[in-house]
């Protein structure tokens, strides 16, 4: 899931506890939500500036409408956080890494909410570790 940390970040995140995942109106990142279940681990990206992987999220309620689509056709999810990345992988790293070249993140790059598939997330985590 990303964000542009000025507009909300992840020490919002932590400093909420929760939040719900609004205004997503594509039609790719909503369908990425709606696969979501509850208890799936997210990656939480700093999108526009410092274009990094941060921490880990959860899905802590899924199935959700979104409350800012007046129509009620958009869904949602609430995320809330998990634990910091001991080291932020960053878009360049991602990039830089043969294994994640077909990664949404970098060949969707306007998603604000992309698919990582386990094989993906697994390499991402060892990257963060260091």
């Amino acid at each position: 899931m990303k964000s542009e940390p000025f507009k909300y970040s992840w020490d919002q995140l932590v400093e909420d506890g929760e939040t719900t995942w609004d205004g997503v109106r594509n039609h790719r990142a909503a369908n990425n939500m709606k696969a979501m279940k509850v208890g799936d681990p997210v990656f939480f990206y700093h999108s526009n500036k410092g274009l990094e992987i941060v921490g880990i999220a959860k899905v802590s309620e899924a199935g959700l409408i979104d409350p800012t689509d007046p129509e009620g056709k958009w869904p949602t999810v609430k995320i809330k956080p998990v634990r910091p990345l001991k080291h932020f992988v960053t878009l360049k790293a991602i990039k830089a890494e043969p294994t994640l070249e077909g990664i949404e993140l970098v060949r969707l790059s306007r998603l604000s909410v992309a698919e990582i598939r386990p094989e993906e997330w697994d390499i991402i985590l060892e990257m963060s570790e260091g």
